[in-house]
């Protein structure tokens, strides 16, 4: 379903490079002469924040190649293009004795090179780039391109990709009209040998289908989300069938849904978003406005527009009311991947299909559930990126939580989670539960996580949180939050005086773990201590204040149970609604004003 979808993507994007093309980077574009001499040598990269980065040309497909000589047609790097070695290899094999087979197999890659043009059709033969090119490659005369200095001197040193134009064109020599349609002949002219499982057509079986490259942490050079390494053994085949025979998929399919993966996962695409150690990528059947949208909503906004989340999901809101897509669309089809590196393969996270119309409603569905009172610098609505940071341990140099230190998969669990509207995985509340423990911080993306898996996976019997404080809650975990962060102002308030102006640690410094998860080795110890830190208080002039937290306390433990008001132990939900008593109180007694994530 995965590749037929991918494939209908293809189909319905025009956009797309055609078979036996694709885009790629290409950092220096070679100008020359009708005689072969080079004009000028462009560098087509430009910068882009830390890093300069090429322009991307449409050029021939370059083949598939593991350990054999494969050149590309007219493009390629240096070593295939010019015969040129690369400096890191040539040291790396004179380390290891093999210097003269490295030289020898240069040979053979330029060789290639130039194999490849003179293999085009008699009719390319006779165009007059294509001979530019090939008079280039004869003459190859390197001391020549010593006169465009540091550019030669780049490619000479870090061979890049390069490509050539003839003086006084637009497109490049390998886009010219006899070169596109020698390469579209190719991919005609294929013989049938089985029945592609993607289209239910004849076509000849793809033995190696092509590279989908942008996965974050795959291999750079492309990983295969279809592959059969059975090598020399053959319990990796079945029924004699190996490599791509095992899963027939005819070239043009495999070339069409390769395209379409790789151009949803390229650097400037706009619907990939990374989850976690997922990387993952949507489409819909047909154009739709959730495609522009999703990213917008889960993704880490940018900082130079801190609310593009905010606006994206106010839109989603608000269309129901205007009567637009995508809330509307309950017929087109919204299809979300994740994929994550797995050797020289790529391994799928999740895979999700739905209507447009049902993955509108489960997105506000899990914002519905996070939604809390928060400061007003705080931002209105919380990335997937900020809730799974809540879980991780926090740094240095990442105070808000270290992405590295994410549970592996819990990314695409908290994904297929929200999508399908079902339960958050019981690790999400547990991450959130023990980093709070451990930090002795209830931070907002935390309270709110926590308040969210409470909500969705509660029983029948437990009352729902609400968004900000509920004064009207018997619930004993969250009316022990909310007096332990009582109990802790009233600390602060007796010690904070001019003379005094705080004490070093406070009680949730020291107690907080213990208090959630043990409160009878706690609480009372703490009571004992109250008064005199109310009395404390007030006599430094803070008598108001004083008044105010005794009348806090009063109503909280008028509210705990007579008998036993102090459990020996509470599990993990009852810790999670510990912290969101803790934060709704102290939310409350610090914001008369409050807002409220989503608003």
């Amino acid at each position: 379903m995965i590749l037929q979808s991918l494939y209908s993507y293809y189909q319905r994007n025009p956009d797309l490079p055609r078979e036996g093309f694709e885009w790629q980077e290409i950092p220096f574009v070679i100008e020359l002469s009708q005689d072969g001499s080079v004009i000028q040598i462009e560098d087509t990269r430009t910068q882009q924040g830390k890093w300069r980065r090429a322009k991307s040309f449409l050029v021939p497909k370059a083949p598939k190649k593991s350990s054999n000589v494969g050149s590309s047609l007219l493009w390629g790097n240096a070593e295939y293009a010019m015969g040129l070695p690369d400096p890191k290899k040539l040291a790396e094999r004179k380390r290891k004795g093999k210097e003269v087979g490295y030289k020898k197999r240069l040979k053979d890659m330029h060789a290639e090179f130039v194999h490849r043009i003179t293999a085009l059709l008699d009719a390319g033969k006779t165009d007059v780039g294509i001979q530019t090119v090939l008079r280039f490659c004869e003459r190859m005369d390197f001391a020549d391109l010593q006169r465009f200095g540091d550019r030669w001197k780049e490619i000479r040193d870090s061979n890049p990709n390069i490509t050539f134009r003839m003086q006084g064109d637009v497109d490049l020599i390998c886009q010219r009209p006899t070169v596109a349609e020698a390469v579209a002949n190719a991919a005609i002219m294929q013989t049938s040998d089985g029945v592609c499982l993607v289209t239910g057509s004849p076509d000849e079986i793809e033995r190696l289908h092509p590279a989908i490259k942008g996965v974050r942490d795959a291999r750079t050079s492309g990983a295969n989300i279809v592959a059969v390494n059975d090598g020399e053994n053959p319990a990796f085949a079945s029924y004699g069938k190996h490599q791509g025979y095992n899963s027939p998929i005819g070239k043009h399919a495999a070339f069409q849904y390769a395209t379409a993966l790789n151009s949803l996962l390229a650097k400037d695409s706009r619907q990939r978003i990374y989850v976690g150690d997922a990387t993952t990528v949507f489409w819909a059947d047909k154009p739709n406005p959730l495609e522009d949208k999703f990213a917008d909503i889960f993704d880490e906004p940018p900082k130079d527009d801190p609310d593009r989340n905010a606006r994206a999901l106010k839109a989603l809101y608000e269309a129901p009311f205007q009567g637009i897509a995508p809330i509307k669309d309950i017929t087109t089809r919204f299809f979300v991947l994740g994929l994550g590196p797995n050797g020289p393969r790529i391994a799928i996270r999740f895979w999700h299909i739905g209507t447009v119309a049902e993955l509108a409603h489960n997105i506000q569905r899990h914002f519905d559930d996070l939604r809390l009172v928060h400061g007003e610098r705080e931002k209105p609505s919380l990335s997937l990126r900020s809730l799974l940071n809540a879980t991780a341990l926090a740094t240095v140099k990442y105070p808000k939580g270290d992405s590295d230190k994410v549970p592996p998969n819990l990314g695409g669990e908290v994904m297929r989670s929200i999508l399908e509207c079902r339960p958050y995985p019981a690790t999400l509340l547990q991450g959130a539960v023990r980093r709070i423990r451990a930090e002795q911080e209830v931070s907002y993306p935390r309270a709110a996580l926590v308040k969210a898996c409470l909500n969705r996976n509660r029983q029948i019997h437990e009352k729902e949180l609400t968004m900000s404080l509920d004064e009207a809650s018997t619930d004993v975990a969250y009316l022990l939050g909310r007096l332990f962060f009582v109990l802790e102002e009233a600390q602060w308030a007796a010690h904070s005086t001019k003379t005094n102006p705080g004490t070093n640690a406070t009680i949730r410094d020291r107690f907080y773990g213990a208090a959630s998860a043990t409160p009878i080795t706690v609480f009372p110890q703490l009571l004992r201590l109250y008064p005199h830190h109310i009395s404390k208080a007030a006599k430094s002039g803070r008598k108001g204040i004083a008044v105010r937290l005794e009348k806090l306390v009063d109503s909280i433990t008028g509210k705990l149970p007579a008998t036993n008001p102090f459990p020996s132990y509470m599990v993990i939900s009852e810790q999670g609604r510990f912290a969101v008593g803790y934060y709704h109180q102290r939310h409350d007694f610090f914001s008369p004003n409050q807002s409220v994530q989503g608003e």
